[in-house]
């Protein structure tokens, strides 16, 4: 290249503070040193970079088009220094971690904002999760991290947030048409109709959650298609109150009296893959998890006795 990057910044800086005098203190160079190096771009380029009006220099076109072209050399050179000092503080290039599609969607991308705000080298890989899922990736060795219920063996974990589970349906649903208002019923009243259950996203082995054995059961491998046909009558199921708040709130879905099981808790814990080995961004993002949920400003943990 006949330019060198130290030349673009120079003239970048004449742009963007408007003269010699200010961009000679941002780049810490004399006033000379700078005329004399666009000056030198000018001929290797063969092009006028450079005009002055009044007492500010601007870019003639052919100037701004490569300057345009050349600043995105400068960020690129910018974000290799920066991973550079990255590496050598310990920050990890990459992150996995696996997360149970139960957990608020809304607090992993919250906390994954904040993440990228203050590691931006650090890719992510995430890996949306149901049941053993999670297990299964940390003992494959694929994630760093993971978000799930309890059952996983050997590895520490740290309690994280409360998730409630509700027996719903439709409010069209024939549940509701063949029991009188303020009936209560047994579970096993609902034998006879459809349950929605979601699919073990785990390949080594399938793990069925809150199968009642009802005559007809339709298998998804997302709750949030789980939760779209069971606000269209197709069904019921316990569904986590972290994916159909919107749904209740506006009256979609109706929590089933049940006298007993309508509502069901689980724990999600947060695991650790190796935690003696765990560098500054693997703790700054259990950091931010524990953070996120002690907050709970989506306030999940009071749905279930405003909706029971």
């Amino acid at each position: 290249m006949k330019v060198t990057l130290e030349q673009w910044r120079m003239l970048k800086a004449v742009v963007e503070h408007g003269g010699f005098a200010h961009a000679a203190g941002v780049v810490h160079k004399s006033q000379s040193s700078i005329h004399h190096a666009i000056q030198k771009m000018e001929l290797m380029l063969d092009v006028k970079l450079l005009e002055v009006k009044g007492r500010k220099a601007h870019l003639t076109d052919a100037g701004r088009l490569l300057l345009q072209r050349a600043e995105h050399l400068l960020e690129s050179a910018a974000n290799i220094d920066s991973l550079a000092a990255s590496l050598n503080a310990g920050v990890e290039p990459e992150i996995a971690i696996a997360v149970d599609q139960v957990f608020p969607p809304e607090y992993i991308g919250n906390v994954l904002e904040q993440f990228s705000s203050e590691y931006p080298n650090t890719r992510i890989q995430l890996y949306e999760t149901v049941l053993s899922g999670a297990s299964e990736a940390l003992n494959q060795g694929q994630v760093d991290l993971a978000i799930a219920g309890s059952g996983v063996s050997h590895f520490l974990a740290e309690p994280l947030f409360a998730v409630d589970f509700l027996a719903v349906a439709a409010p069209s649903h024939q549940v509701f048409k063949q029991y009188q208002q303020g009936q209560t019923l047994v579970v096993d009243d609902l034998i006879n109709y459809r349950q929605l259950v979601t699919r073990d996203s785990a390949l080594s082995k399938n793990v069925d959650s809150g199968w009642l054995q009802a005559d007809e059961r339709w298998t998804v491998s997302n709750i949030a298609t789980a939760t779209e046909m069971i606000s269209r009558g197709m069904g019921f199921a316990w569904i986590p109150v972290t994916r159909m708040r919107r749904l209740l709130e506006q009256g979609l879905l109706l929590p089933i009296p049940l006298q007993n099981g309508g509502c069901r808790s689980e724990m999600l814990q947060l695991y650790y893959a190796r935690q003696d080995q765990s560098g500054p961004g693997l703790k700054r993002l259990a950091e931010l998890l524990h953070q996120c949920c002690d907050a709970d400003n989506s306030n999940y943990s009071n749905i279930k006795s405003v909706f029971k």
